[in-house]
């Protein structure tokens, strides 16, 4: 219940930073633009807060027609925070959406330039950018650590063992892009996925000799739920000796009904002795509905106690879990390795970062349209407040880095030409920029509607996608 309410909380932070730095870029703009705005609003529904600005100053331009005007003042912005923080708004004045007098015409959204009206919708999704940006910037300049992506031992009858690869090789690049870490690894291969053709892996043995692996994919992955690239290469990272000590234990679960604990060490299952945690995983995967012998080393104690591993489909198999984590194990230094820049030029790895990362974004939707790889791999609020609660639990740098991913995600949906979104907007208004003439009132209700229901039905496959999961 406690990490329920930690995700739950994680998620809120989480989503309040991004939707106040997007719904800031539109703000932000839309007054430099003479735009008055009635409302910023940071989640939907009825605001539990509010906080009115000065009254704002309404001088219509010289020369302007003045047939009517208001018998009251314009109302101030209304800075608000709602109930449900899934997203937000900025209201702007809108003769569409109400009378505007003609003293307040000039202050009304609709009235405005249509390269003023690109700027305003642009402007969300570019503070997205922006802050994913800054957050790299930040991460460079006081250094990114990653683990070195040195090999363990490689099953040669694996895909990586077929293709030469073995252990104490260091995966120096993935099909000719440089990889410092095995996270640089993990997302060159998941770049690939759905992919048809060769995987060329770069690996360099200590002694500095270099030589390029060729793996054939053909749709590689595209069927697979939860896919690890990695691992279905048959590549291992060289970890030290991580014992079978539990760490964590979750509620509900076969190990919390046999009564493990944290620290509790596993030394044998059924009479087997058990040589690592990695040992340990494998045989409760292949034991699932089975009933298992532990012997746990306890308070320098031996005891037996039977579990029962649950069943879960993945891959296509039955596999075994307990619901039990593992006790950190701290990297040894010599396998860790840190990136950093000065303050100065951090922001060139930085806007390389972010570019890389908005590209791959693309090319995922891209693949996921085309059916290349599964729509299970879309996420939604779920996964996403478990995602923001475990890198926030892992410090800083692991939260920061996150923040980044998912505000250029929330740019590029934001961007993609869908009604309802500012891409729709935005498609609407390069239309009447290129025809002097703005798309026609009912193509707007329908390109609404249609919108509408694009994002509900992703949003319900998110969310079950999501359920699916648990």
């Amino acid at each position: 219940m406690i990490e329920f309410f930690q995700s739950v909380a994680a998620l809120i932070v989480t989503l309040s930073i991004l939707v106040t730095i997007h719904e800031y870029g539109h703000y932000w703009v839309a007054r430099r633009c003479g735009v008055h705005v009635l409302r910023f609003s940071v989640g939907f529904g009825k605001p539990f807060f509010i906080r009115r600005g000065p009254a704002p100053v309404v001088e219509p331009p010289p020369g302007a027609e003045i047939r009517t005007r208001s018998n009251e003042p314009l109302p101030p912005t209304e800075f608000a925070i709602a109930a449900i923080p899934l997203g937000g708004y900025v209201k702007m004045l809108d003769e569409r959406e109400g009378y505007v007098p003609d003293d307040h015409r000039h202050l009304a959204f609709n009235n405005k330039p249509v390269l003023q009206r690109i700027a305003i919708a642009a402007a969300g999704p570019a503070a997205n950018f922006l802050l994913a940006i800054v957050a790299y910037w930040f991460l460079f300049s006081v250094g990114v650590t990653g683990i070195v992506p040195k090999l363990g031992d490689i099953d040669p009858a694996s895909k990586a063992g077929d293709a030469g690869l073995v252990a104490g090789q260091e995966i120096v690049a993935v099909d000719g892009t440089p990889t410092e870490t095995w996270a640089d690894v993990n997302m060159a291969l998941f770049d690939r996925l759905g992919d048809t053709g060769e995987l060329r892996l770069t690996a360099m043995t200590e002694g500095g000799v270099r030589s390029v692996h060729v793996i054939p994919v053909s749709r590689w992955m595209s069927d697979n739920d939860e896919p690890n690239p990695a691992a279905d290469l048959g590549l291992a990272l060289a970890y030290p000796h991580i014992p079978a000590v539990i760490g964590n234990v979750l509620e509900g679960e076969a190990a919390e009904a046999a009564g493990l604990q944290p620290g509790d060490e596993i030394t044998a299952v059924d009479g087997r002795a058990v040589d690592d945690w990695g040992h340990l995983v494998t045989i409760i995967q292949d034991s699932p509905g089975q009933t298992l012998s532990l012997s746990v080393l306890r308070d320098n104690m031996v005891m037996s106690i039977a579990v029962t591993p649950g069943t879960t489909e993945r891959d296509g198999k039955t596999v075994g879990y307990v619901g039990a984590g593992r006790q950190p194990v701290e990297m040894p230094v010599e396998m860790q390795r840190t990136t950093r820049h000065p303050i100065y030029s951090a922001w060139l790895p930085a806007l390389e970062r972010t570019w890389s990362m908005t590209v791959f974004t693309l090319e995922s939707i891209k693949k996921m349209i085309a059916g290349a790889i599964s729509h299970k791999n879309l996420s939604g609020p779920i996964t996403i407040a478990q995602v923001a609660n475990a890198t926030a639990e892992s410090g800083l740098e692991s939260f920061i880095g996150f923040i980044a991913l998912l505000s250029i995600s929330l740019g590029v949906l934001n961007l993609l030409p869908i009604p309802v979104l500012d891409g729709g907007h935005l498609l609407y208004y390069f239309i009447e920029l290129l025809t002097g003439k703005p798309v026609p009132e009912r193509v707007q209700i329908w390109g609404l509607q249609m919108g509408v229901f694009v994002i509900v039905s992703i949003m319900l496959l998110a969310f079950y996608n999501d359920l699916t999961r648990l």
